[in-house]
C-alpha cells in the first residue's frame, strides 16, 4: 500500500526559507481537514550552520548541504525553492525532472529567457510549478478585492503602490548577489515585483509601462568575512569593497485596460521605513487602503453613510473575510496577523493543489511568474528616454 503522506523540502534556509519551513510546520492547521499527513523531511543550504538550525527549529528530520540530495531523495514530494535569483533555474528544472512540486521564490529567475525555460520544463510534466508571490494572501487585500469586484467600490480608476525598505540604507552593509546583476535585478526585482503582482491582482494584465526612473546612492559594500542570514549585517567585514551593480530606488507608471493607471514608488534605502507596503487604491465608488505595518486592517471611504458622519472607516479582520475563518487560532477581529501568516496560506493552497483540494485559491504558475519578468523587464526598458530640462 503507497503512502499517502506528502514529504516537504526547503531549498535555502535564509531569511525566506524559514518562512516556508514555518509555513509547512504549520499548513495542515489552517482551514480545516482535507490534507493527508505532511512530513517535514529536509532543509538544504550551502551554509550547514543555517540548514542544521532551520531544520532543528522547524522540525524537519534532516539537513543538508547540497540541494541534490533534495532533489534525488526518493522520501520527497514537495520543494520549496527559496536561494538567491540566478539558481532558481537549475534547481527548479531538477526537481521537475525528478518528479517533484515546486514552489519558487519570487522573482522566479533573473532572465525572462530563463524563466520560459522553466516555464517549459514544467509543461513537459505533470507537476505543479508555482510561484509565490505571497501578498495575494493578505485577508485585507483580499477584502478590498472583494468590494471592488462585487460593484461597491466599483473599477479602479488609480492605484498608488509604495513599498519602502531601509535593508540597503547603510553603505557598511555587506555586499550580497541582492546587489549584483544590472538594472532591474536591485529593489524593482526584490521588492517591484510584488507590487506589479498586486497591482494585476487589483487591476488585471498590464498594458504598458512609462516614466521610469532608477537609482544607486550607495555605489559600493565592503566584502563579509562571514556568511549572513537575509538583510542582516552582524558579520565582520574586510577593507575591500565591490560595486553595486543594480538600483536603490524606482519609480515608475504603468497602464491597464480601461484606462487604469498605477504609479509606483520602490526604495531599499528609506530610513525608518523596515518594511513599509502600502497601497490606495481609488475606485469608481469610493477608495480603499491597505498598509502593511498594520496588516490585520484596511481602511475604506464610499458613499454608504450619510455626509454629516461619512469618512474613512477602519475595518478589522474577522472571520468574514477571506481567509479569516479557521485561518488563526483565534479567528476575530483585532487579534491581529503578520506576513508570515501569509505563507502558511500560500503553503496550504500548495500542498492542497497537489492532492487535488480547491479550498484556497491556487497558487500562480511559473507562467504567471514569467508574465510579471516581462512587466519588469519593461520597466528597465522605459528608463530609456529622460527628457532632461
Amino acid at each position: 500500500m503507497s503512502d499517502p503522506s506528502l514529504g516537504v523540502a526547503v531549498i535555502g534556509a535564509g531569511m525566506v526559507g524559514r518562512a516556508h519551513a514555518y509555513a509547512y510546520r504549520n499548513a495542515s492547521t489552517v482551514f480545516g481537514p482535507g490534507l493527508p499527513p505532511v512530513r517535514l523531511v529536509a532543509i538544504a543550504d550551502v551554509h550547514e550552520p543555517f540548514a542544521s538550525d532551520t531544520a532543528q527549529r522547524y522540525g524537519f528530520a534532516r539537513a543538508e548541504t547540497d540541494w541534490r540530495a533534495v532533489i534525488d531523495a526518493p522520501d520527497i514530494q514537495a520543494v520549496s525553492v527559496a536561494v538567491a535569483n540566478h539558481l532558481h533555474r537549475e534547481i527548479v528544472e531538477a526537481a521537475l525532472a525528478a518528479g517533484k512540486h515546486v514552489l519558487c521564490e519570487k522573482p522566479l529567475a533573473p532572465t525572462v529567457t530563463d524563466a520560459q525555460a522553466m516555464v517549459d520544463a514544467v509543461a513537459a510534466t505533470d507537476r505543479i510549478g508555482a510561484v509565490g508571490f505571497t501578498f495575494r494572501r493578505s485577508p485585507a487585500l483580499n477584502a478590498i478585492r472583494e468590494e471592488i469586484v462585487s460593484g461597491r467600490l466599483g473599477r479602479v480608476r488609480h492605484l498608488v503602490g509604495n513599498y519602502w525598505t531601509d535593508y540597503g540604507f547603510d553603505p557598511q552593509r555587506p555586499m550580497s548577489w541582492r546587489y549584483q546583476g544590472g538594472p532591474g535585478s536591485g529593489v524593482l526585482a526584490d521588492i517591484g515585483s510584488h507590487l506589479v503582482d498586486l497591482a494585476e491582482f487589483f487591476c488585471g494584465p498590464t498594458a504598458g509601462v512609462q516614466g521610469a526612473a532608477m537609482t544607486t546612492h550607495i555605489t559600493s559594500r565592503p566584502q563579509p568575512l562571514g556568511i549572513a542570514v537575509g538583510h542582516a549585517g552582524g558579520v565582520q567585514l574586510s577593507d575591500e569593497r565591490h560595486p553595486v551593480s543594480n538600483e536603490d530606488i524606482c519609480t515608475f507608471t504603468a497602464a491597464y485596460h480601461g484606462g487604469t493607471l498605477g504609479t509606483f514608488s520602490l526604495s531599499r534605502v528609506a530610513y525608518g521605513h523596515a518594511n513599509t507596503l502600502r497601497l490606495d487604491l481609488f475606485c469608481e465608488n469610493g477608495t480603499a487602503s491597505f498598509d502593511l505595518t498594520r496588516p490585520g486592517e484596511f481602511s475604506i471611504i464610499d458613499g454608504t453613510p450619510g455626509e454629516p458622519v461619512n469618512g474613512a472607516r477602519q475595518v478589522f479582520i474577522g472571520p468574514w473575510h477571506p481567509y479569516g475563518s479557521r485561518g488563526l487560532p483565534m479567528d476575530f477581529p483585532t487579534v491581529g496577523h503578520g506576513q508570515n501568516d501569509f505563507f502558511i496560506y500560500q503553503a496550504r493552497a500548495f500542498l492542497g493543489q497537489i492532492v487535488g483540494e480547491d479550498k484556497l485559491p491556487p497558487c500562480p504558475d511559473l507562467a504567471h511568474g514569467l508574465h510579471n519578468l516581462r512587466v519588469l523587464e519593461a520597466v528597465v526598458a522605459a528608463t530609456d528616454k529622460p527628457v532632461l530640462l
